[in-house]
């Protein structure tokens, strides 16, 4: 039905008649020409007709927005002065000869050139936001990222092997969905959160290199990144060690955005440990665009009698630290008051700080309600611990380490972001030596970082039982601009070990057996050393696309209620159907308007 797309038309065209399809993303009429700007997924271009052929101009006459036309026509330059540079096919136009409303359109929900449209009409009409250039490019982006990564992988020996769908529910951090079974009354599949255990197996097997780009499901609470499915490139390989994985997927990354992006990140990416990332910038996927730093400050405070200070100062779970912030003076009590509260999202309970007014003056020269309860010396030592200069204010976190941790990790990306203090660039890393367990103090047991399947440092397997918290995991987490978009680890291969590990877990040895039985007896059977990683492709699509959710690189996501608003999924289903799978469901009783029959 169509020679070209319209994005392709330009000078080289000019005396060519081309013919094309699209939607009609304006209609403009002035004084008896009729301009329609064409578009589809490779752009827009402008068509002229005059009334010099009666028929075509009065078809012409009753295209609307959103119509969907097939039009023939001569191509030639525009008129001097009348060129749009901000247009592949800004040079030229192209004079209607012939016009055919393949389909007609109902005036669209919103505008989509409308910035401001809610998100909520947007995914209900999906189809038409999916219209708009912004939204079409994302997908286009998409589309090519996978082919780049199929293909490098694909060049480097991986063998693409599908995994299923309807499998075991394994506890691997959050909820399953459960899928019940007609055939089995009473039984269930889960949707896998992640392929883990059967790119495992698949090593086992001897596939030696596997990837997959993968649908995967957790019911969790939802956040701009999350959504309860998601795309995963998943990655295993068998007789590497962390060294050759880590090399082979950061050319992999680094090719991806040179030939997508035109991009050229670091060679090689740096790296820092799990401890320097916590300690420096209280986050292990530290956003390493803004400068700003956490500093420690508790052996100062531990003999004051500030309880505020002193209190975390002393308890070996505590955190002191403090952010300097360049030229933070200048914020008013009104600007401190709104991070204050930014800060009690994470659980601080407040945010001390110094303003730096006239260093010259030491003790002087500053200004702040806390300077009364601590000492001249450790005030001065602080203020040249952070590097502070007249000008600058010191804010300052107290309380347990993970506390402190988030709320000054995430202040200090809020401030680079507020004031733009943040670079304008790429920046990879490679967070390694990350600790094998968390002390989960609520439930008085040890939880694995990652997942119980991680290896622990061949060093370190002794340690297991008599010092869990002191050992490091194989694991590496290759983290950009802030966001972890990848992560992976050298897997346990070893059934003795992996049975120490789940003990230590507190997995007993029934229901090791119950949960990952097969798993146990694939490792008796000849298991190579082998390990991987998985990339989040959704959240590395929205980073590259520069967008602010993953939402908006998905086609048809979910909102943040975990809800479709095109197809009002979930919905209820009928109750017979509900009998086939054996599932029994309460319908809650209706509540009467009238609260005296309540």
């Amino acid at each position: 039905m169509r020679s070209h797309y319209c994005g392709e038309i330009n000078a080289e065209f000019i005396d060519q008649t081309v013919e094309l399809c699209g939607w009609v993303n304006r209609r403009r009429d002035h004084g008896g020409v009729i301009f329609i700007d064409l578009r589809d997924r490779s752009g827009l271009v402008q068509v002229v007709y005059d009334p010099d052929i009666e028929d075509v101009f009065a078809t012409a006459e009753q295209v609307r927005n959103e119509f969907v036309l097939r039009i023939k026509g001569r191509v030639r330059a525009r008129p001097e002065g009348t060129t749009n540079p901000e247009l592949s096919t800004g040079e030229i136009e192209i004079l209607g000869k012939q016009l055919e409303i393949l389909n007609r359109a109902e005036t669209p929900p919103f505008q989509l050139d409308d910035e401001d449209t809610s998100e909520e009409l947007r995914l209900r009409y999906r189809y038409v936001d999916l219209r708009r250039p912004v939204m079409q490019e994302r997908m286009i982006l998409r589309s090519q990222v996978t082919r780049l990564l199929r293909n490098y992988l694909d060049d480097h020996g991986f063998l693409d092997i599908e995994t299923p769908m309807l499998t075991k529910a394994t506890p691997e951090g959050a909820r399953d969905y459960l899928v019940p079974s007609r055939v089995h009354p009473g039984k269930f599949f889960a949707l896998p959160q992640s392929p883990q255990l059967f790119k495992q197996l698949l090593m086992m097997s001897g596939m030696d290199r596997y990837y997959q780009i993968v649908r995967c499901f957790r019911d969790e609470d939802l956040r701009a990144d999350r959504q309860p499915e998601f795309t995963q490139l998943d990655i295993e390989m068998s007789f590497l060690d962390e060294e050759q994985i880590m090399n082979l997927v950061e050319a992999m990354i680094r090719g991806l955005f040179r030939d997508a992006l035109g991009v050229e990140l670091p060679d090689p990416f740096p790296r820092m440990s799990y401890h320097e990332a916590i300690r420096r910038f209280g986050s292990d996927r530290p956003d390493l665009r803004c400068s700003l730093e956490l500093v420690d400050v508790a052996d100062l405070l531990q003999e004051i009698d500030f309880k505020v200070f002193a209190g975390p100062a002393r308890d070996p779970n505590g955190r002191v630290a403090a952010l300097r912030l360049p030229q933070g003076s200048k914020l008013s009590r009104k600007d401190i008051d709104e991070y204050t509260k930014f800060v009690g999202i994470y659980g601080a309970r407040g945010l001390a700080y110094i303003k730096v007014n006239e260093l010259g003056n030491g003790v002087n020269g500053l200004q702040s309600p806390i300077l009364k309860f601590l000492p001249d010396e450790a005030v001065m030592e602080i203020m040249r611990r952070t590097g502070a200069q007249d000008g600058d204010l010191v804010f300052f976190g107290a309380d347990k380490a993970h506390v402190v941790n988030e709320a000054l990790g995430a202040l200090r990306v809020k401030l680079a972001q507020d004031l733009e203090l943040m670079s304008d660039s790429w920046q990879p890393l490679w967070v390694v030596d990350f600790p094998m367990f968390e002390w989960d103090e609520a439930n008085n047991r040890w939880h694995a970082l990652h997942h119980p399947f991680t290896a622990p440092k061949t060093e370190h397997i002794d340690q297991l039982e008599s010092d869990p918290g002191a050992c490091l995991s194989r694991a590496y987490d290759m983290v950009l601009n802030g966001s972890e978009i990848g992560g992976g680890s050298i897997r346990i291969h070893q059934e003795a070990v992996q049975k120490r590990v789940f003990k230590l877990l507190g997995i007993e040895e029934q229901e090791a057996r119950d949960k990952f039985g097969f798993l146990l007896d694939a490792l008796k059977y000849g298991c190579p050393p082998h390990g991987g990683l998985a990339f989040g492709l959704d959240r590395l699509v929205m980073l590259m696309a520069g967008a602010h959710s993953i939402r908006e690189v998905m086609a048809f996501p979910k909102t943040q209620t975990a809800s479709c608003p095109l197809t009002s999924a979930p919905s209820d289903v009928e109750r017979k159907q509900l009998q086939e799978l054996h599932v029994k469901v309460r319908i809650p009783e209706q509540r009467n308007a009238s609260p005296e029959k309540n």
